[in-house]
C-alpha cells in the first residue's frame, strides 16, 4: 500500500514553491506514494502550524514541507528560516512521524533558489519515503 504524504507549500515567492510542488508530486509518483493532502500556506513561517494539523490527521503517514526563504536587507531570513526547521524537527518527533525539510534558505538568491527546485523537492519526498520505509 502506497504512503499516504501530506504536503505543506508555501506560496510566497510561488514561482519557486509551485514548482517545488509540482516536482515533489511527479517524484511522490515515482518511488510509489501518494501525496493525499496538499496546504498552501501564506510563507515559510506558517509551514510549522499546518504540518501540525497533518500530523494530526490518522490518513497522514508523513509531511513534505517546500518553501524558500531568500536573502534580504536584513537577517529576517535567517531568523525565520532556524524557526521553522526547529519547529518541524520537533513536531515529528512529538507525533513520531517523519516531517521533511524542503525550504531553501537562509542566505540564498532567487537564481540559487531556482537551481535547487528540482533537488529540495525530490529530496523532501525521499526523505520521508526513506524513513517509512526504513530502508
Amino acid at each position: 500500500m502506497a504512503e499516504k504524504l501530506g504536503m505543506v507549500v508555501s506560496t510566497f515567492n510561488y514561482e519557486i514553491t509551485g514548482e517545488m510542488a509540482r516536482k515533489a508530486q511527479q517524484r511522490a509518483k515515482e518511488v510509489g506514494a501518494r501525496i493525499a493532502k496538499v496546504v498552501e500556506v501564506p510563507g515559510s513561517f506558517e509551514i510549522p502550524f499546518a504540518v501540525k494539523q497533518l500530523l494530526e490527521d490518522k490518513n497522514i503517514d508523513a509531511v513534505i514541507t517546500l518553501g524558500t526563504v531568500i536573502k534580504g536587507g536584513t537577517d529576517h531570513d535567517a531568523v525565520v528560516a532556524h524557526a521553522v526547521a526547529r519547529k518541524i524537527l520537533d513536531l515529528s518527533c512529538e507525533y513520531d512521524k517523519p516531517v521533511s525539510l524542503g525550504i531553501s534558505g537562509p542566505n540564498i538568491t532567487w537564481q540559487q533558489s531556482e537551481k535547487r527546485i528540482e533537488e529540495y523537492a525530490i529530496r523532501s519526498v525521499d526523505s520521508v519515503v526513506k524513513m517509512l520505509r526504513k530502508d
